[in-house]
């Protein structure tokens, strides 16, 4: 028991030497950081392929990784037969009927003029057959229904016929052309989302971690390559309000990396206040519980020196 509090003892006097080190020399630690961003796909598919691995940089438009969407091929050859029928049914509409058609017409209208002039001929025998009461009601009825029956065939022949020769109406024409823009629209919005099989880099990156392998499955919007933007190292300080009046916005300040002993100069990008629950850098930063806190973002001078940093290193403000 006595070793124990000796220990807690001996490890509360190396903490106040601490914080006593760092108010003499008047520092602040902080952490390297750089730009986070990450790249994921927008269709849904399993990977087929990744093309780059942890650690790598890429350039903007390298292809990160292949998948295979297997629900978009299938659209694409519906949209291609939906395009295939909506240009015929266009060009037909513009074309107008076919001389064969013609014919076929021609041909109609002669037997339905033949069957209507038939059912006069007919009608008027049956009338006169009805005046002198040689037919009765019933039959003279049924001749009656038989010409009108041959007379509305024929007037529909007609107006066939007349259609036909003065062509397609406009309105059809233009109906025709709609339904092939639309399909074409579809079989176009198809073959985008067929390309977007391919995750491709929209910026340089220095990939940190890829969240999935080869045959799994992969979300559209879910991250899949995470990293940072190459040169892009800043430095993230807290400092609290006691201590905030040596610092401002502009300011050049001299800093150190803890861990290979480099010596770097930077400038102050901007200062802002910290929420109370907010993320604080400092391992044991010197300030009063009612004091405020404020966040201190410096860029180096030299972005080349600093660009191979190790992320969340410690760093010195000096």
């Amino acid at each position: 028991m006595m070793h124990k509090n000796i220990s807690l003892i001996f490890t509360a006097l190396l903490l106040l030497g601490s914080c006593s080190k760092k108010k003499e020399l008047n520092i602040e630690e902080g952490k390297t950081k750089k730009e986070v961003i990450s790249f994921a796909p927008k269709v849904t598919g399993r990977i087929l392929k990744i093309y780059v691995t942890e650690g790598q940089t890429v350039k903007k438009g390298d292809t990160l990784a292949l998948l295979d969407v297997p629900e978009v091929s299938a659209k694409i050859a519906q949209a291609q037969g939906a395009v295939s029928a909506a240009t015929a049914q266009e060009q037909m509409a513009k074309n107008g009927a076919t001389a064969d058609q013609l014919k076929q017409l021609q041909a109609k209208y002669k037997g339905l003029k033949e069957q209507y002039d038939f059912a006069q001929k007919s009608f008027r025998r049956a009338s006169n057959m009805y005046r002198d009461s040689l037919m009765s009601p019933q039959a003279y009825d049924e001749v009656y229904a038989k010409m009108q029956g041959a007379k509305a065939q024929y007037d529909a022949v007609i107006a066939e016929l007349d259609d036909v020769k003065r062509g397609t109406r406009f309105e059809k024409v233009e109906m025709a052309a709609g339904q092939a823009s639309q399909a074409k629209g579809a079989l176009q919005e198809a073959n985008v989302a067929y390309s977007e099989r391919y995750i491709i880099a929209t910026n340089d990156m220095e990939i940190e971690t890829i969240s999935l392998n080869t045959g799994e499955l992969a979300t559209a919007g879910f991250a899949l390559f995470n990293g940072y933007i190459p040169g892009s190292t800043f430095f993230r300080f807290t400092v609290p309000e006691s201590q905030i009046s040596k610092y401002k916005q502009g300011q050049t300040v001299n800093m150190e990396v803890t861990y290979n002993k480099e010596h770097l100069e930077g400038k102050i990008l901007y200062i802002k206040q910290l929420t109370r629950y907010a993320d604080i850098t400092t391992a044991y930063p010197d300030y009063q519980l009612q004091d405020a806190i404020y966040e201190i973002k410096v860029r180096p001078t030299d972005v080349k020196k600093a660009k191979d940093l190790l992320v969340n290193s410690n760093v010195i403000l000096k």
